[in-house]
């Protein structure tokens, strides 16, 4: 099926961004309703949300339920669209969003509201939900800021409060029901409410302006059955729902290209800064077993070399200690790495972080959030300095160079104190690894971002520092961190600024948003794109009183999010207020008194009979249950008694200067040098030459195919290629050699690896190669290309300048480069060059019909290569943008002849009727 996008895609940044094609997705002919899951971001960052593809392999395992993805456009490509007038459409079946019964949208981040409306008017559905009729699609909402959403509840007809497994199968079918039935679109929305726990529509209920502040808030419903508050909906056992293991692969890098899985849901350390451990209790525990399998299934489903253990404190999973040890255990022969999020060192043994240790761990990050003990009892974070600086130590006692440490400014009671001791809590840790080093350089990278007070947690009331004062406290950052030498990140005043006034805003805000919007805003918790400018001007033209959202709140007030119930009970985040500012700690819940971490083995979880921390949050906590959880989890890993005392680190070798010396080698089998040819065809044309290098290792681990890696700190795969092609460029016969672990005929693993291949990505000849035979780029000497030209060049154009290039004894070129202007000679670059006359060619190259085509034949062996527009320029005498480009094949060439690099046979001349 040829892409809507086809003619065009390839002008902008990361064309499979677009195009959808990945190994495992799906694709669905049939269904009873259809849902589009809209991320209002890039796909680089929608393909790392664990939601999206918990949702998408939950609702598409469903028979009569259809779910594709799409994501928000970069600037270049909504440009595109825009200009050409097309719809935004989703990666499966290429399906304008508007057709679709649903469209859901996950609210992650506050600045990615102007995102929403870019969603929605691409997709042609109305920007407000009071303008949309009974052919539009229902407009749902979902996600953690769906916990507070009236400065974006015009634009949504519905939202979902909480986690969407168990309920959200239903309220689709239920919908798709509805719409099939006809019927007013308002009596749709009261059916769902009065039906379905965790359901707000906006539309349903009063507005009115609450005195203490002038905000408006959300009143009573306007119909009988609608609920007055609306309570949060939360899976009791998340083990119900297995992780996906099965999530589509992506083509174009995701900024977290690796299989995570999300291992707790929930968490007790109780930060008073922190939503998500507000809005995700309790705390629930996938069974480390099912853990365990869902991570091999995915390493052999996706082809993975790197897993993320990943909840909001990992460090608190029951027996984190003895997964990670098994975990080592099944990966680290695989070459697959292993990362932690969310880690205590101080709270673990020295054999866990050994273990971790063991398999290519990518590195270690804490987040000790303030820079002094008394900051720290403020925003209630369980540690202590010697924490930090035992977590330091046992780091860089085990090979680590390098740690990153994560705080906050603008934190309630804050003094200028607080914020140095940031920089200095940096420099203690590095002078700490330098002492376990013996001298060696370590670092420390500091990573420092703003408070803003967020809806649901107990600092909701406080004020946010204004821009001037967030940027007088980076100054104080920035200068001692120059005086110590320490690296320092810290993120943009005026994001957290507009993240305030949308995080704790009303309706109102929503036209500033949409004005903003307008004005052009797009993508505004990004740096590099944020137009502080345009929000400025939306903000004075639509008279947003800044006050209301950005100062301390009366803690007496009605809030514009009370009437969605994250189940809280009232009163206790204002209990826990009173006690930050009094500097009070709360411990940890679920835990006994003053224990940092689990007990990691049977004998001693046995053994503990202390009474549970509990705060009556509200949340019903089965203590008991928890209690035979953890050693139910305990008993499955067979975590008797405790491990041995790990022995002490032996000292990290280090070379000249204090650098690290490259570890043992790594035992792998004998290799065999195997050659496969390929073709590059549809998507997989858009995705760049270093995506083909990082997927190709993925088809040979799905394949389960065991490809020998280099050695040293970064092993990587042992492939070389040919050529690169250019971004766009089709191709019917590539080639690369790889060593691999095994020695068997190529033809049984050509087939595997076609059943493990992306679309487009197709093995064609495989050919096990003899010792000492020459490697790619030795050998390949000659490419043929076929290039479509517009439409507008004339046949007569074309002749002249193909005449005036054969005459030319050298045709000078300026190609632009990072390192400068390089003149390069086209003519012997140029093996052959030809008009083509109608040849009917592969179809699946897609080439346009009824244009004018050239053939080419170009040289690989001059140390560069020549472009096939490079040439079309040089013959036309101008600028020209081809139609479509494909290289037929790369050839070898002996005693004179053009040979196929598999099987050895020559290859006719240019153009070729031996095979097309």
């Amino acid at each position: 099926m040829r892409h809507p996008y086809a003619d065009f895609v390839h002008k902008v940044a990361k064309p499979a961004r677009y195009l959808g094609g990945e190994f495992n997705q799906v694709r669905k002919e049939d269904w009873d309703v259809s849902l589009c899951l809209a991320f209002p971001d890039i796909y680089d960052i929608g393909m790392s949300h664990l939601g999206t593809k918990i949702l998408y392999s939950l609702l598409n395992k469903h028979d009569r339920i259809a779910c594709e993805r799409a994501f928000t456009p970069w600037p270049d490509m909504e440009m595109e669209l825009r200009a050409r007038q097309l719809p935004l459409v989703s990666l499966e079946n290429h399906r304008p969003l508007r057709d679709f019964d649903v469209v859901g949208i996950s609210l992650q981040y506050e600045m990615t509201y102007t995102n929403v409306l870019t969603l929605l008017d691409l997709a042609g559905i109305p920007l407000r939900a009071a303008d949309r009729g009974a052919e539009d699609p229902l407009v749902l909402g979902g996600g953690p800021t769906a916990t507070h959403p009236e400065p974006v509840a015009p634009f949504f007809d519905l939202f979902l409060v909480g986690e969407a497994e168990e309920v959200l199968p239903e309220i689709l079918l239920h919908y798709g029901r509805l719409r099939a039935a006809g019927g007013d679109r308002e009596r749709h929305l009261l059916e769902l409410v009065r039906t379905h726990d965790g359901l707000y529509a906006p539309g349903l209920y009063e507005v009115e302006e609450e005195e203490l502040t002038g905000a408006l808030v959300v009143g009573r419903p306007r119909f009988e059955g609608v609920p007055l508050r609306v309570e949060r909906v939360w899976v009791d056992e998340i083990d119900r729902f297995p992780f996906p293991d099965d999530f589509p692969v992506p083509v174009a890098e995701a900024v977290f290209d690796r299989m995570s899985i999300e291992i707790a849901r929930g968490c007790t350390e109780g930060c008073r800064f922190c939503q998500a451990g507000m809005i995700y209790r309790p705390v629930r525990e996938r069974g480390p077993t099912q853990v365990i399998d869902t991570v091999m299934s995915a390493i052999r489903k996706g082809g993975f070399d790197e897993v993320s253990l990943t909840s909001l404190s990992t460090a608190d999973y029951s027996c984190v200690s003895p997964l990670i040890k098994e975990m080592a255990e099944r990966l680290k022969d695989q070459q697959v790495s292993l990362s932690v999020s969310s880690l205590r060192a101080y709270g673990m043994d020295d054999n866990t972080l050994d273990d971790i240790k063991s398999i290519r761990a990518t590195g270690l990050t804490f987040a000790p959030e303030a820079g002094t003990q008394r900051m720290r009892d403020v925003v209630n974070k369980n540690i202590t300095d010697d924490d930090m600086m035992e977590t330091a130590r046992r780091v860089f006692s085990r090979g680590w160079n390098r740690m990153k440490l994560y705080f906050m400014i603008g934190l309630p009671t804050e003094t200028d104190e607080d914020v140095e001791g940031i920089v200095l809590t940096g420099v203690r840790a590095r002078q700490v690894g330098r002492q376990v080093r013996n001298g060696a350089d370590v670092t420390v990278n500091v990573s420092v971002s703003s408070h803003v007070p967020k809806p649901h947690t107990p600092f909701q009331w406080a004020a946010m520092d204004t821009p001037p004062e967030v940027e007088r406290k980076q100054t104080i950052l920035r200068t001692l961190a120059r005086d110590h030498r320490i690296p320092v990140k810290y993120h943009s005043a005026r994001i957290s600024f507009l993240e305030c006034i949308a995080a704790r805003g009303d309706r109102r805000v929503a036209d500033t948003i949409q004005l903003a919007w307008e004005k052009g805003c797009r993508f505004d918790g990004w740096d590099e794109l944020l137009n502080y400018g345009a929000w400025e001007e939306a903000i004075r033209e639509t008279g947003l009183v800044l006050e209301r959202y950005l100062d301390t709140i009366p803690v007496d007030a009605r809030l514009p999010w009370d009437h969605i119930s994250v189940t809280l009970e009232d009163g206790f985040l204002l209990k826990e207020y009173r006690k930050s500012v009094a500097g009070r700690l709360s411990p940890p819940c679920g835990k006994p008194f003053r224990e940092q971490v689990h007990h990691t083995n049977l004998a001693d979880a046995r053994a503990e009979t202390r009474r549970l921390i509990c705060y009556d949050c509200g949340v019903a906590c089965d203590m008991s249950r928890m209690r035979s959880e953890r050693i139910e989890f305990l008993e499955s890993m067979g975590a008797e008694e405790p491990r041995p005392p790990a022995p002490a680190p032996a000292p990290v070798p280090t070379g000249r200067r204090g650098k690290r010396q490259p570890p043992p080698a790594v035992e792998q089998p004998p290799g065999t040098r195997y050659r496969f040819a390929y073709t590059k065809l549809g998507a997989e044309r858009l995705a760049g030459h270093l995506d083909l290098i990082r997927s190709l290792p993925r088809v040979f681990r799905r394949a389960q195919i065991p490809v020998n890696y280099s050695q040293g700190y970064h092993p990587k795969p042992l492939f070389s290629f040919g050529p690169a092609l250019s971004l766009g460029t089709a191709a019917l016969r590539e080639y690369f050699d790889v060593v691999l672990g095994v020695d068997v005929p190529a033809e049984q693993l050509e087939e595997r690896l076609r059943r493990a291949a992306p679309e487009g990505l197709c093995f064609v000849g495989a050919r096990r190669l003899s010792p000492g035979e020459p490697k790619l780029d030795r050998l390949t000497a000659w490419a043929d290309y076929v290039v479509s030209l517009p439409a507008s060049i004339e046949t007569a154009e074309l002749s002249s300048g193909l005449e005036s290039f054969a005459e030319a004894e050298a045709w000078p070129m300026v190609r632009r480069t990072r390192k400068g202007d390089k003149t390069l000679d086209l003519v012997p670059a140029v093996e052959a060059v030809e008009l083509l006359g109608p040849i009917s060619w592969d179809p699946r190259l897609q080439l346009p019909e009824n244009t004018p085509q050239l053939g080419l034949t170009l040289r690989l062996d001059l140390g560069w290569m020549a472009r096939p527009v490079e040439i079309v320029e040089a013959i036309v005498g101008r600028p020209v943008e081809p139609l479509a480009t494909a290289r037929l094949g790369c050839w070898g060439v002996v005693s004179g002849e053009r040979v196929d690099l598999i099987d050895g046979k020559v290859v006719d001349s240019p153009f070729f009727a031996h095979a097309y």
